[in-house]
């Protein structure tokens, strides 16, 4: 599914159900870092004008999405606080090369499988949480999640050639499997 090799393991629903609210905090705060991720991407990269003009629009979204979860919190009486981030996100952006372009094409990728992962991980929550507002909740941001992994992938490929960006897609969606194979035991939306 959207250059993932492969699926999340079912310890994660485990822990789903057994820390929920640790892993709805820990969504809010992946909304939060995907925004600052394209926002970061915008200041980088200024010059790209498709570039600037997706970043802005996933800016927005993500914002949007990040104010939705806290929403969700507040309905439910959870209190939104800092959490120790997983190291999924820091271990896939150890990869990105220093130098550009691929640094470029790295950064858009690892971007592209985050937010695969994400889509990939909120179609488990919509087909498994008993909870019918959650699911629901999870459906509404499934697409948003995929057309922004496409997205990301899709230019990437502004930076370097279709064969180049194929192969560091494939090296770092290996690398991103072997992450996720590995786990945390800490629940998080990406543990």
């Amino acid at each position: 599914m959207l250059y993932l090799k492969i699926a999340t393991p079912p310890r994660w629903l485990q822990q789903v159900q057994e820390h929920l609210e640790e892993i709805l905090i820990d969504h809010a705060h992946c909304e939060k870092k995907a925004a600052g991720t394209a926002m970061n991407l915008l200041f980088a990269y200024v010059e790209n004008r498709e570039l600037c003009q997706a970043m802005t629009e996933i800016v927005r979204e993500e914002l949007e999405h990040f104010h939705q979860v806290l929403a969700l919190l507040d309905r439910r009486g959870i209190r939104f606080r800092r959490l120790s981030p997983s190291r999924y996100g820091r271990r896939l952006n150890d990869l990105v090369s220093k130098q550009e372009p691929a640094r470029a094409i790295d950064r858009l990728l690892v971007a592209g499988l985050i937010e695969a992962r994400s889509c990939e991980r909120f179609d488990l929550l919509r087909r498994h949480v008993p909870d019918r507002e959650l699911a629901e909740f999870y459906n509404r941001l499934f697409e948003s999640e995929a057309r922004h992994a496409a997205t990301y992938v899709r230019l990437a490929h502004q930076f370097g050639t279709a064969s180049r960006v194929a192969q560091r897609l494939q090296e770092l969606s290996e690398m991103e499997a072997a992450i996720i194979q590995e786990g945390e035991a800490a629940a998080r939306m990406h543990s």
